[in-house]
């Protein structure tokens, strides 16, 4: 047995991954658009960031805990004048210079709902944000979808430009044989080479669409432009059902609409907080405050207290008042984009629909488009027929079968649609 040559095996190794390449499906691309996608990097920070916002209003109910300090020097020392036997006597009262620092617990008891309130705003809030970075993340799954099928269609496209050079080649070289026996015209054999020059041209041309469409899939993917794309063609059933069946569903799991309602409940919540603050507000004071003062017993004392505030403010009403309107305006957006919603699951219905029926008819019309083409070649080699009719049976059979691949993959996006109008992308 002979052995491997150093030229042999590094070819060995440059074609091995070809074969242990996998093509990657739909729902690897999704998952790992989940992973390094921006925009979804964003959306999870704003989730992180509301998040936060409902901690600050949960903390709201315990005890804030406040610790001053300082010192003062004072020009003079402070003190009292006194009769003492009716001469006039003074004593001080403190320090020139004296330090102080304090202590001080705040537990609020009674807010009016302020606190509650704003604790329900904030959880409103933040099931927005988590509602928008799942429609977020729907969005750019479509995106991804769009352009998988993009990368899809553009190689079978090529292929299909491909074919069609090969077969006007094969045509020429037809031509060719027969100008040379003095069978057909040299205007046959023109029309043949430029016939073949075209194909050639839309052969790089689709070639280059290809190298763009998978660009676009890579850039959604943040991996590099020129990262090489292997894709399995499979994609997720179409959803069963009527479209009013199906419009319900969608108006019932759709994150945009959900994202809508806990916006309207927290507006709502965030102006009763406000007109909560109108009322009395109670909380329990308590610590230790010292004062630097040799002429006192007790430089240092424990103190508690019960405090009431109550504020008559005209403005915040208006502010209460402010955020019930945004609240009726996002009502209004709301109710416009569920019936967005049910056109958007009719029209991917139909679509799917139509798509079905392309299929079926383009289907049909490919073996009779190929042999078309066979016979009117047989024919013209037998002289019973025109290089213009083999060009017009060559151009039929490339159309019915781009209309064939137009239709599959039409149809493949209109259930993508389908189920993304649903919010199951």
């Amino acid at each position: 047995m002979r052995p491997i040559s150093i030229k042999q095996y590094s070819a060995l190794l440059a074609i091995l991954p070809v074969f242990c390449a996998q093509a990657e499906t739909l729902e690897e691309a999704f998952e790992h658009a989940l992973n390094q996608n921006h925009l979804i990097k964003s959306a999870k920070a704003d989730t992180e960031a509301s998040e936060q916002q409902l901690y600050s209003a949960q903390n709201q109910r315990l005890p804030s805990l406040n610790i001053k300090g300082g010192y003062t020097q004072l020009s003079e020392t402070p003190a009292a004048k006194t009769e003492i036997e009716g001469q006039a006597a003074q004593f001080p009262m403190s320090q020139a210079g004296s330090g102080q620092a304090e202590v001080i617990a705040s537990v609020p008891i009674f807010t009016s709902g302020r606190i509650s309130h704003g604790i329900d705003a904030a959880e409103a809030a933040l099931s927005a944000t988590q509602q928008n970075e799942v429609a977020t993340a729907l969005t750019i799954k479509l995106q991804i979808a769009e352009a998988f099928l993009a990368v899809l269609r553009a190689q079978s496209a090529l292929q299909v430009t491909e074919s069609h050079a090969e077969t006007l080649k094969a045509n020429a070289v037809d031509v060719e044989r027969l100008h040379s026996q003095g069978m057909v015209s040299k205007n046959d054999r023109l029309a043949a080479e430029v016939e073949y020059a075209n194909a050639r041209q839309l052969v790089v041309q689709n070639d280059n669409r290809l190298d763009i469409a998978k660009a676009q899939y890579n850039r959604l993917l943040n991996r590099r432009l020129d990262d090489p794309v292997e894709l399995e063609e499979r994609f997720p059933s179409s959803p069963d059902g009527a479209p009013d069946e199906l419009s319900t569903e969608a108006l019932a799991q759709r994150p945009e609409l959900n994202a809508l309602n806990s916006q309207i409940t927290a507006l709502q919540e965030q102006a009763r907080s406000i007109q909560s603050g109108l009322l009395p507000q109670v909380a329990v004071n308590g610590g230790y405050q010292y004062q630097e003062n040799r002429y006192m017993a007790f430089e240092g004392m424990w103190m508690v207290n019960v405090g009431m505030e109550w504020k008559l403010d005209g403005g915040t009403h208006h502010q209460s008042q402010s955020l019930n309107r945004q609240a009726l305006a996002l009502q209004a957006q709301r109710d416009d984009m569920a019936s967005m919603i049910g056109l958007e699951v009719r029209r991917a219905w139909l679509d799917i629909q139509e798509t079905e029926k392309r299929i079926e008819v383009s289907q049909q019309a490919i073996a009779q488009a190929d042999e078309n083409l066979r016979v009117n070649r047989e024919r013209y080699r037998q002289g019973l027929s025109t290089q213009t009719e083999v060009l017009k049976a060559e151009e039929l059979r490339i159309t019915t079968h781009n209309n064939f691949n137009n239709a599959r993959y039409d149809a493949a996006l209109a259930k993508l649609n389908l189920r993304r109008a649903l919010g199951i992308l």
